[in-house]
């Protein structure tokens, strides 16, 4: 079993991790639908995988927006910071996101919440089409 905490800025990551979280998911600027939160800019990314790594802890980040294409310009780019970054996986929604996260990084890939993944036969055609959680 694994305690997953939401982390909105760099200070919630370091409070859910000093609590005992094994895992923080957080969101960059783009592409997430945490937009109500502060979100973490790059530097803030790499600070909080330092600490988390610290004590134990993985990162993921959020990629669960759905995009149109004039929106997937800059992901690729993005997707090779949190690779880059050490990012233990991805959560996604959007089959097109999976698709350039798996063209463009070796990261896994986690089904959000946001992906409706209800049942048995969803959770095998996401499982088919390489997400790893």
């Amino acid at each position: 079993m694994e305690l997953l905490a939401p982390a909105g800025n760099l200070e919630k990551l370091k409070t859910a991790v000093l609590y005992g979280a094994n895992a923080v998911y957080l969101a960059g600027q783009k592409y997430s639908l945490r937009g109500a939160s502060d979100n973490f800019s790059n530097s803030e990314i790499e600070e909080g995988i330092k600490f988390a790594r610290d004590k134990n802890c993985k990162i993921y980040a959020t990629l669960n927006a759905f995009l149109h294409d004039k929106e997937l310009d800059d992901l690729s780019k993005y997707i090779k910071i949190l690779e880059d970054c050490g990012v233990d996986a991805v959560i996604v929604s959007d089959i097109g996101v999976m698709t350039l996260v798996q063209e463009n990084s070796n990261l896994p890939i986690h089904v959000s919440t946001q992906a409706s993944c209800l049942n048995s036969f969803s959770a095998k055609f996401w499982k088919n089409l390489g997400a790893k959680r």
